[in-house]
């Protein structure tokens, strides 16, 4: 289980200054300024379950990830992951959780994918048998048997992402943090990442924190999601609950002569609401709808639960 009880994270940097004089002043005195990446966030995760966390840029995701996953020091506040605090990075830990990055490499580019699998096989000190089995379990649900013995740089994105979860999941981890996995990938190997994950999920039943900028990822995945905003959770429940969160407005799409445009309504000031667009706007086309989960997401990162 993951357990976060008031957690709090801080980070000190230094105020820029634009201009010659900015940079002179900065050389003499620097202005500290502290910005508060978690605010006393609470989380439970028990095993076997996916959670999606989702927030913009800089709203705290991969803060709360590096600490849970023993990178980074919180500042105050508690955190229990299979009952080991991560910043303790007890070895005993780390034997049991993995962290996957879109946008960082684990296994070695010169080498075939096979070479860096050996290599991780001795760091997590894998039995024979059980590394042949996860070995060819992973191969075959992931599909890159013919790939294993090709130099990684050879390989085309969707490939290497494909590697690198077969290097993060060699061991069997209980925890799995994946940080914006599919990032950068078409629309096919996003596809394949995800039926993967599906599998896996099923089959091994770990704790899983997913974070995505991709919706498809969240609605395929993660039956619950927590909203991060500035450092706040602002909604942690089911996926399937949002959706009812607004159900009582309805969305106006409209594209102007000058721009495009959405605006959410109450069902009750739909028709006022519309009149008061065509007339004001120079109209090209208008479109009214139900708010998807995407809509509903980006109206609570925006305004909290319980907007209208």
């Amino acid at each position: 289980m993951i357990k976060v009880t008031g957690l709090r994270k801080t980070f000190t940097s230094h105020k820029k200054e634009p201009g010659l004089m900015g940079s002179v002043k900065a050389l003499v005195k620097r202005e500290a300024v502290l910005k508060e990446a978690l605010k006393s966030v609470n989380l439970e995760i028990q095993q076997g379950e996916i959670v999606g966390l989702i927030g913009a840029n800089g709203a705290g995701k991969t803060t709360l990830v590096k600490i849970l996953a023993g990178i980074v020091h919180p500042t105050s506040g508690d955190a229990t992951v299979l009952g080991f605090r991560p910043w303790e990075r007890d070895n005993n830990y780390r034997k049991q959780m993995c962290l996957i990055m879109g946008q960082k490499n684990q296994v070695w580019w010169d080498l075939p994918a096979l070479d860096s699998f050996l290599l991780l096989k001795e760091i997590y000190q894998i039995d024979d048998a059980r590394y042949k089995y996860n070995l060819a379990f992973l191969a075959e649900t992931l599909m890159v048997q013919d790939q294993l013995k090709t130099q990684v740089r050879k390989l085309s994105l969707g490939e290497r992402m494909k590697i690198e979860l077969m290097a993060a999941l060699l061991h069997d981890p209980k925890v799995i943090f994946l940080d914006e996995p599919t990032i950068g990938l078409d629309i096919s190997a996003q596809k394949a990442v995800r039926n993967f994950m599906k599998t896996y999920q099923r089959e091994k039943r770990p704790i899983t924190i997913l974070t995505s900028h991709y919706m498809e990822d969240i609605k395929e995945l993660c039956p619950r999601i927590v909203i991060i905003k500035e450092g706040s959770f602002v909604y942690d429940g089911s996926l399937s609950d949002v959706q009812k969160m607004l159900g009582d407005e309805k969305v106006l799409s409209v594209t102007t002569e000058e721009k495009t445009f959405k605006v959410h309504v109450p069902r009750a000031e739909l028709s006022v609401k519309t009149q008061e667009i065509l007339s004001s706007n120079n109209v090209i086309d208008l479109n009214i709808q139900d708010p998807s989960i995407e809509d509903i997401i980006e109206s609570i990162m925006r305004f909290g639960v319980g907007h209208s």
